[in-house]
């Protein structure tokens, strides 16, 4: 019989390093074979997608200034007129105020100032709002005037009415019939560019203009004047001295004056004014309260000085 002869083979370790090899050199073919389909570049884009959608600009403002410091001692004086009676420590703790507790000083600031004495006692309270859009489609701006409105409708003074485009006889070197438009506010709350003549708001000398005019953007006519009866008032306020809509500070402004009655003989007076500038609204809170005293607080005195603040302010906002 004959045997087969022995032929040694691959057993072992040697048997696997030959199979990893082969293993390895199939991937590569296979891989390679890969490599020749459309390059990343040559992807076709998806023409549903539709273009990029703009983003809202946003505010003017990106922090608020220091509440009680934006106050001068001066105006301070004249506000809180019963801090001069007040010991050297209680006046000096008048007049520099009390800061409001907020959680982001750069959304919202407060301060507070207060003068008592016996028969009177006032009270200014200021706020700052830096109002921020988290909307892409709405800007900063527009979102704060929405916060605007809904303060002033919350204070019972109505929007001013959008008049309606009108028709008007062709001036001289313009077309025949050209219709004209009146100015309308944008959505900033300032007129369109090229409509703003010389008595809107923010022209030079607007304030001379509208304090003559007795606050003309809201149709109430000035102290002194004669206006008739437009239904019962919310404040007994003498006529063009009642809530209403001011011009020549800042985007947009409304005055709020109430008074109550305190006790049996005594008086509250409470003048706000509100404006907005840019993406930032604030409120100057003026109160006068008197004790014992059958006089009320004089309304006419009280919105001066809250609206010559709020002026103030609105010029340190320019900064």
């Amino acid at each position: 019989m004959h045997r087969k002869r022995y032929s040694p083979g691959r057993t072992g370790s040697t048997a696997r390093t030959a199979v990893v090899l082969a293993l390895g050199l199939g991937l590569g073919i296979g891989l390679t074979g890969c490599s020749g389909g459309t390059p990343a570049d040559d992807v076709p884009v998806d023409a549903k997608a539709g273009p990029a959608v703009p983003v809202a600009p946003p505010g003017r403002y990106r922090t608020l200034f220091e509440p009680c410091g934006a106050v001068p001692q001066a105006t301070l004086k004249d506000l809180l007129p019963g801090a001069a009676a007040l010991a050297d420590a209680e006046r000096d703790k008048a007049y520099r105020g009390t800061t409001a507790v907020t959680y982001d000083t750069d959304r919202r600031v407060g301060c507070t100032w207060k003068a008592d004495t016996p028969d009177i006692s006032h009270r200014l309270v200021l706020d700052v709002e830096r109002v921020v859009s988290y909307d892409t489609a709405v800007s900063d701006d527009d979102r704060a005037q929405e916060v605007y409105v809904r303060k002033q409708l919350a204070a019972g003074i109505p929007l001013p009415p959008t008049a309606p485009p009108t028709t008007a006889p062709p001036a001289t070197g313009s077309p025949s019939g050209a219709a004209t438009t009146p100015a309308t506010p944008s959505a900033s709350g300032r007129p369109a560019d090229g409509a703003r003549g010389a008595d809107a708001p923010n022209a030079p000398n607007a304030d001379k203009v509208t304090a003559a005019a007795g606050d003309t953007a809201s149709g109430k006519p000035s102290p002194g004047t004669t206006a008739p009866p437009s239904g019962t008032p919310s404040d007994p306020s003498p006529t063009g001295l009642e809530p209403r809509v001011l011009g020549g500070l800042g985007n947009v402004a409304f005055l709020d004056d109430a008074l109550t009655t305190v006790g049996a003989n005594g008086h509250q007076r409470a003048v706000s004014v509100v404006f907005r500038t840019s993406n930032v609204i604030v409120t100057v809170s003026y109160r006068e309260q008197t004790t014992g005293s059958a006089e009320a607080p004089d309304s006419m005195e009280l919105q001066e000085k809250a609206r010559n603040l709020a002026r103030l302010l609105a010029e340190r906002l320019e900064e």
